[in-house]
């Protein structure tokens, strides 16, 4: 395998990828559109119609819901949106996960994903790409550490990640836990291969002993140009790399590198926001500690009764209720955020997941009924009291809510920090201006997010800039 260096990247469609939740998939969107690519994230697979004005953009995206999904349901759903970008002529084909694996064998399976894309997506090898410094992500001799409240924790002792409610890590090395959910012989590109120049070396000894997918390490920028060298000039005429946005991370380090890309967005100027609210379903530390400043800050907290959705007709008084205090508030001049828990120890939490074995629903789909019902709220809020910017918090519910408020696409506005940035969502309904619109998975963001959200400006910004 040698690796050829491009004179330019071929023109039209460059990166076409698959979010296994809506704010991972918008982080793809972030990072290609932050340095000047155009990039469109849909929340289905387009019709023709609807791919038409963004075909020849660099970055076409799908936003999914897979990473809260069992394999009968990707089984199911993924084999057409594969196809779909099978259809497009992009080199890079990415399944994006989330930079802390959330999978399981029986919830948000990598692995089956992997199964059923290599077939229309594959070629000779699949990078493995979750490590991503910009976010705090790191990985060493195949094991992945992430971090937390300034402090890097390897992913089995991380606060959040080692007693997630739903897909808890037990095991940092991603090549041990992907092993459970494929059969699919895993390699490792590790760091003193990337450090001493020996990277192309050990890829293909990797390939040549069987592997398939293959793991890279990366605790820094440097390591970040050489994996991103490594996928593009070894793609041949398509790769698929399944990973975070740390993909896209080291493909545009690497082209800047190469003077193969040279522009960023173009800056926007917004003003404060005139109207705004926040959804929230997240369970994660971080989230709870921005909406406790919060509501230290003048935000009203509102906290949605997640226990009233095992009934639906409790489930749809507590929708109405919520709605009519949010609306309320606003009204009076306040910017709802509208939550379901502060933090795993929330009672609220436990008492949840007694109420669902109890019911005998399933876990699954009582989650989609809060992302649904969160979204009925906030398209009430856009109907009644026509906010102009929204934040929707939580990774695993925040396609339900984008889905339930009519969102087609969502473009790129302007950069709030990593993982955070302002969208532009479109409803098809020709609304003008468009929705401004930020994603959040739960352990994104500066502790005062959305005070910086509402007023786009994060005072940590203005400190460093004074």
């Amino acid at each position: 395998m040698a690796p050829a260096r491009s004179a330019a990247l071929p023109d039209g469609q460059v990166v076409a990828w698959y979010g296994d939740d809506l704010t991972g998939a918008a982080a793809v969107l972030e990072v290609l559109a932050s340095a000047g690519m155009a990039s469109v994230l849909f929340m289905d697979i387009p019709t023709e119609e609807e791919l038409a004005p963004y075909a020849s953009w660099p970055g076409i995206g799908i936003a999914g819901t897979a990473r809260h999904r069992d394999p009968l349901w990707m089984d199911a759903h993924l084999p057409e949106v594969f196809k779909f970008l099978s259809s497009l002529s992009a080199p890079i084909a990415h399944y994006k996960v989330c930079s802390t694996f959330d999978s399981s064998p029986e919830v948000g399976s990598i692995g089956k994903a992997f199964e059923l894309a290599q077939p229309m997506l594959g070629g000779e090898w699949t990078p493995l790409l979750v490590a991503a410094p910009p976010i705090g992500r790191y990985q060493s001799f195949g094991n992945l550490f992430a971090a937390a409240d300034g402090v890097i924790y390897r992913l089995d002792r991380h606060p959040t990640m080692s007693r997630h409610p739903v897909t808890p890590m037990h095991e940092a090395d991603l090549r041990v836990h992907l092993a459970a959910q494929t059969g699919t012989s895993i390699g490792l590109v590790d760091s003193v291969s990337l450090n001493t120049g020996r990277a192309l070396d050990t890829l293909q000894r990797e390939i040549n002993a069987g592997g398939r997918i293959i793991s890279l390490d990366v605790t820094d920028d440097a390591m970040l140009l050489e994996v991103g060298q490594l996928i593009w000039e070894t793609r041949g005429d398509r790769i698929l790399a399944i990973g975070s946005q740390g993909v896209e991370y080291a493909l545009v380090r690497y082209w800047h590198e190469m003077g193969l890309i040279e522009g960023e967005a173009p800056p926007v100027d917004l003003e404060p926001a005139k109207r705004f609210a926040a959804v929230s379903a997240s369970v994660s530390p971080v989230t709870a500690s921005q909406i406790d400043r919060a509501g230290k800050q003048g935000f009203e907290l509102i906290r949605m009764d997640v226990a009233a959705s095992i009934d639906t007709m409790e489930w749809t008084l507590e929708i109405d209720d919520v709605s009519s205090r949010a609306v309320e508030c606003i009204e009076a001049g306040g910017s709802p955020i509208v939550y379901t828990a502060l933090g795993p120890d929330d009672p609220s939490v436990s008492a949840l997941s007694i109420e669902i074995d109890a019911s005998g629903n399933s876990a699954a789909a009582i989650r989609e009924r809060i992302g649904i019902g969160l979204g009925q709220v906030l398209n009430q809020l856009i109907v009644e009291a026509e906010i102009t910017r929204c934040a929707v918090v939580g990774g695993d519910t925040s396609g339900h809510v984008t889905r339930a408020i009519g969102v087609r696409t969502l473009t790129f506005l302007a950069p709030m920090g990593h993982a955070t940035s302002m969208m532009a969502a479109d409803t098809g309904s020709g609304r003008s201006p468009m929705l401004e619109y930020t994603l959040k998975g739960g352990q994104m963001g500066s502790v005062d997010f959305f005070e910086a959200v509402r007023g786009l400006e994060s005072s940590s910004r203005k400190e460093r800039r004074t």
